[in-house]
């Protein structure tokens, strides 16, 4: 038994068996299989070498009708080498003798032949480095290929332990049997935590080495309050946990219970909770949980779900059911939010260096006005049945904002010309997730109808810290004076101009910061479902006042962690039960 120590980004804790998802592209972890599975992995690789060759016959036989005999040869020396009985018999040996997965086996028989090439002092054979390495690529993709396409089928439960996961990885699971997610990389408000609590499943980021220490059917315990796992654990271990995750059903089953009173604080307050949602069959389970509505609806991945591209007949099917789902409660649909880690990189021949700084977001969709103009044809024609708001996200400047709401009313005018029935009165509001447009906040909220505080983006651009680069992430933190300042400016703007402001970032469903966001006057959150019953449950036990006090007392601190830590403690003695206490140690 040992412990890895994580990011916890999804609570929860679950004991499950481990499903490992590999990429080719990087080094592949040393993992043993049970004798008896022996025979499968041996037809594996056979299978893996075979289809690499009936492509790269295909290949040299194309290229040399197309190019000539000179530039096919690059693939008949590809064929030499997998025909070569001294490169793929010690791959054979390897899972004979120690029991090592298929994917190991090759990869470490063409990782042993290129090193063998770059300490050879000859430079011609040292340029045939890049072919081993073009060759593993092309092995092992039909090998981990094959191993990831029966994760979208999987007909057990288990954990899913990665290096890393795609937003569109995630999106295709399986999710009834996804029990939780363990990757090595990723931070606080990544694609993978952001999923996952839709799920409202445990999941753990930011775990160095965690493919190095575990192999499909491995027992662990993901701790989702903790941020870590538990590989192999014990007897005693597990029984220990199976306490803890009474206690936790137990809690829940109290907070449920405040499902279908009203959102009030102590002095009579009305706040607003409102649900983040990325499909609409989250809709009953918000619902059910206390949500009035949804406050966050991200369309992305209707992108990121399905291989090809969503059709404006997809877009209006999905925003329609959510609106029939919601029964006259409202939703705010967020317009495409792709680039960055999502989507945008894989299309493209040349990625961007920094596609965080790039195209992404509002940037991506106004320089591809078919796929938007698309989208908005839907929201409006969706919005023809239900209260239905629409906002952009990532906006940075004024040029922006006008262009997209200009798109807007020309899709209107479209739609009207066709006689297609159609919404083109609803309130257009935008996101403010970067510093510019909290500073010029009073500018925007002229031509705004609403703003909605996006702290994920917000505390990435203000920081200078990519939220999904664990090497960094004890710098990603929302209690920072200087994101405190920005929040307070644009709720403060917002009030001037008489428009409302909510906040739908991760930092709305965190307990630590509700306080916070209630004293800067905050009166919508917008977080994902099952955060919802704790943050009731906050709210119903605090004043307006004692929220002021400690926006007042934020303003004192030049420590982000000491503010930090000020929240967090504050929140814990109004609900003690819902701030795990247990040690890492324990």
């Amino acid at each position: 038994m040992h412990t890895l120590k994580g990011i916890a980004v999804s609570p929860g804790i679950v004991v499950g068996e481990v499903f490992v998802l590999d990429n080719e592209r990087r080094r592949i972890a040393r993992r043993t299989v049970p004798p008896a599975r022996v025979p499968d992995e041996h037809r594996r690789l056979d299978q893996a070498l075979a289809q690499s060759i009936s492509d790269l016959a295909t290949l040299r036989t194309t290229t040399a009708s197309e190019l000539g005999d000179e530039a096919a040869k690059i693939f008949a020396f590809h064929l030499g080498m997998l025909a070569d009985r001294s490169l793929t018999k010690p791959m054979h040996e390897a899972i004979d003798k120690q029991l090592v997965t298929a994917e190991y086996a090759a990869w470490s028989g063409f990782q042993t032949l290129a090193d063998r090439f770059s300490a050879m002092t000859d430079a011609a054979f040292r340029t045939k480095v890049d072919d081993v390495h073009d060759l593993t690529a092309r092995v092992l993709r039909y090998l981990i290929g094959e191993h990831s396409s029966r994760l979208t089928a999987l007909k057990h439960v288990a954990v899913v332990v990665a290096r890393d996961l795609t937003p569109s990885q995630a999106a295709a699971f399986n999710r009834s049997h996804v029990l939780g997610f363990v990757t090595e990389a990723g931070g606080k408000t990544g694609h993978t935590g952001i999923f996952a609590r839709a799920l409202n499943i445990p999941a753990v980021v930011g775990c160095s080495d965690a493919t190095q220490h575990v192999s499909d059917g491995t027992r662990i315990i993901v701790d989702g309050d903790q941020g870590m796992i538990i590989v192999d654990p014990d007897d005693a271990t597990l029984a220990r946990y199976a306490g803890y995750m009474e206690q936790a059903r137990l809690f829940k089953i109290t907070l449920n219970e405040l499902a279908k009173l009203p959102c009030v604080t102590l002095d009579g307050v009305e706040i607003e909770l409102l649900g983040n949602i990325e499909f609409s069959e989250e809709i009953p389970e918000l619902l059910a949980l206390g949500g009035q509505g949804v406050g966050l609806y991200r369309t992305e991945f209707l992108y990121l779900a399905g291989d090809t591209e969503p059709s404006e007949e997809d877009h209006y099917k999905a925003y329609s059911e959510c609106v029939r789902l919601l029964a006259g409660r409202p939703i705010t649909i967020r317009t495409l939010d792709l680039g960055a880690d999502k989507y945008t990189q894989a299309q493209q021949e040349d990625p961007e260096r920094n596609p965080f700084l790039g195209l992404r977001s509002i940037r991506y969709c106004l320089r591809n006005l078919p796929m938007f103009k698309r989208q908005l044809r839907a929201i409006l024609r969706a919005a023809a049945h239900g209260p239905v708001k629409v906002m952009f996200p990532l906006i940075t400047n004024e040029a922006e904002f006008r262009q997209a709401k200009f798109l807007l009313n020309d899709v209107a005018d479209d739609l009207e010309e066709e006689g297609i029935v159609h919404n083109r009165t609803i309130p257009v509001g935008m996101m403010v997730e970067v510093p510019s447009a909290a500073i010029m906040a009073d500018q925007f909220a002229q031509q705004a109808e609403f703003f909605s505080i996006g702290t994920n983006d917000l505390v990435q651009y203000t920081l200078a810290v990519d939220r999904g680069n664990q090497a960094i992430a004890d710098l990603y933190n929302p209690a920072h004076p200087a994101v405190t300042r920005l929040i307070d400016m644009t709720i403060k703007a917002a009030k001037r101009n008489h428009i409302p402001v909510s906040c739908c970032g991760e930092s709305a469903g965190d307990l630590t910061y509700t306080m916070l966001m209630l004293g800067l006057g905050l009166r919508t959150l917008s977080a994902t479902a099952s955060s919802l019953p704790s943050l009731k449950r906050l709210i119903r036990s605090v004043t307006i006042k004692q929220c002021e006090e400690v926006a007042e007392r934020a303003a004192d601190f030049d420590s982000d962690v000491a503010a930090a830590n000020y929240f967090r403690d504050v929140a814990r003695k109004i609900i003690p039960e819902a701030f795990d206490g247990r040690s890492v140690e324990d």
